[in-house]
């Protein structure tokens, strides 16, 4: 479990998070929301130690985050950047290899386990096929599966995805949540997912958080919190919503 307790944190003189109370368990899918610069990026920042807390404490396992070396950490959290960008173009076998990064030796070798592993992941994530193809003539969605096994051979119990979403079209979008809800299920990870998205997190996410100015302002089911008057007060626009007859989950609807 991650636990944030009074939480605030921010950049230089100005502080963004404002006493976030917050627990993550060590399974299921988690979607955090909000407007834009509500916070969620420095919420995620925070909790893996990138920002360190102005107050209140973030406790890993029971372990005060400051008691953990980044190795140490790199083994319990994976992360998934908005955009990754790179001087070089590697292939795909490469690219998902470098998440093995927190387990190879002090001459920085790669061992068999490594190679096994990242095989592994290849074939579940359907990679097999194009893994010595560059991962820069992959579309959108399939970089994003390069980049989910990249953070899946850490080996980590929590996944963090900032908006991974964005950019891609409705069926790579779908493909991802799809994907997201499979390895929460089927491998039992946390996986904290950053979205713009209210719909689709609604009806693929365990768990809503909706941050609003730093704050976090609900927690809970999608059914709980897709409610025309919560998300109304969040957005400060009228909103309305009605059940989706497939997923049996409140979705927005627009007039």
């Amino acid at each position: 479990m991650i636990q944030a307790c009074g939480l605030c944190s921010g950049y230089w003189d100005k502080e963004v998070l404002h006493n976030i109370d917050l627990k993550l368990s060590s399974s299921g899918f988690t979607a955090l929301l909000g407007p834009n610069g509500s916070g969620k990026s420095t919420l995620i920042f925070t909790l893996m130690g990138y920002l360190k807390a102005r107050k209140g404490h973030i406790l890993i396992r029971g372990k005060d985050l400051q008691e953990y070396s980044q190795p140490e950490l790199a083994k319990i959290i994976a992360y998934i950047p908005q955009e990754i960008h790179s001087e070089f173009d590697y292939t795909v076998l490469d690219t998902v290899l470098m998440g093995r990064y927190p387990y190879i030796d002090f001459l920085g070798s790669y061992s068999e386990e490594d190679y096994r592993v990242t095989e592994n992941t290849l074939s579940q994530l359907d990679l097999l096929p194009m893994k010595h193809r560059f991962v820069q003539q992959l579309s959108g969605g399939e970089k994003q599966r390069v980049y989910i096994a990249r953070a899946l051979v850490q080996e980590t119990p929590f996944i963090f995805l900032d908006e991974s979403l964005s950019q891609l079209d409705i069926n790579y979008q779908l493909e991802i949540m799809r994907l997201l809800k499979k390895i929460s299920l089927d491998q039992h990870k946390s996986i904290l997912l950053i979205s713009h998205n209210l719909n689709l997190s609604a009806n693929y996410a365990d768990r809503l958080l909706f941050l609003k100015e730093g704050r976090l302002l609900y927690s809970g089911s999608p059914n709980e919190l897709m409610q025309a008057d919560k998300l109304s007060e969040i957005f400060s626009v009228p909103l309305s919503t009605s059940l989706n007859p497939l997923s049996q989950t409140h979705n927005i609807i627009y007039p």
